[in-house]
């Protein structure tokens, strides 16, 4: 049974006479009546009786008729959703972001690109970068977001920097560190921001922390200076600005220039081409230009 076929069908029901069906359909009254034929072949029962007056639908034809009209229904409903994908963003978009960019940054945009885009859906993924970059390796999201230096072979767009600071309720001088009892607390990460962080330490120094406490989760790390417990080397895009009672201290190169994390978005060229990564883009970067203007 082909979509015609079941046109057919209808056309018949509806007009209840070869010749004006014949018409309706504009093919001749003997090839409509081989179609019929073969149709009701297919079937295996009679649809139609035929008399003088015109055509009759049997029980089994009433049956089948109804299909066709509900296969002719959701045909024209197809092709309604069909012209609204040219009309409207649909489909899933597939983002794996580091943690700190998924908790801090990325919600603002995506409630403005689901505000735009009612009709897109969203899966996110978060982690640390080297997941983030098997997930694009693998195919199993669009776009990832990924913290410090990469060297991603596809298309890479830089989001945006946020600088270092030395967090803490008690230390105002950077040099202060040298004379205090409580730890350097640090967060685990598995990007080149770990090392970051030693490299500038050991220039500022020439030594290590006295003592140390690492753990698993930046927020826990952001928590426990808050609280007194000991200091901490945090970017800016974890600090709010309506933090009361701690300072925080802006990290310098060997040149007297701010420390900066880069944020960069990833993805392979031909992602590119799909509307909802599009229209995402679009919004980063409409978000980042409001936000510097």
């Amino acid at each position: 049974m082909s979509l015609s076929d079941y046109q057919l069908l209808v056309v018949l029901a509806k007009e209840a006479n070869m010749r004006k069906a014949a018409e309706k359909l504009f093919v001749s009254q003997p090839a409509l009546s081989q179609r019929l034929q073969n149709i009701e072949k297919y079937w295996g029962v009679a649809l139609f009786l035929r008399t003088q007056k015109g055509l009759i639908l049997t029980p089994s034809g009433e049956i089948v008729v109804n299909f066709a009209k509900s296969i002719l229904e959701k045909q024209d409903q197809v092709f309604e959703e069909l012209q609204a994908l040219h009309a409207h963003v649909h489909g899933t978009l597939k983002i794996a972001c580091a943690s700190i960019v998924g908790q801090n940054w990325l919600p603002k945009v995506l409630k403005e690109f689901l505000r735009i885009y009612p009709y897109a859906k969203v899966s996110l993924i978060t982690g640390w970068s080297s997941e983030i970059l098997k997930s694009l390796y693998e195919g199993e999201v669009h776009l990832g977001i990924i913290r410090g230096t990469t060297d991603w072979k596809g298309i890479k767009h830089h989001l945006f920097e946020d600088q270092l600071y030395l967090v803490d309720r008690e230390i105002q001088k950077v040099e202060e560190v040298l004379e205090t009892e409580r730890p350097f607390i640090q967060f685990k990460s598995d990007s080149t921001y770990y090392q970051e962080i030693q490299d500038w330490w050991h220039r500022q120094f020439q030594t290590f922390p006295r003592r140390t406490i690492v753990v698993d989760q930046i927020e826990t790390c952001k928590q426990m200076t808050y609280n007194g417990i000991g200091y901490a080397i945090l970017p800016a895009i974890t600090l709010s600005g309506s933090e009361t009672d701690v300072y925080k201290i802006p990290l310098l190169d060997d040149k007297q220039q701010a420390i900066k994390r880069g944020t960069w978005l990833l993805g392979y060229e031909s992602v590119f081409e799909l509307r909802q990564v599009k229209a995402f883009v679009d919004v980063v970067r409409s978000f980042i230009s409001n936000k510097h203007s």
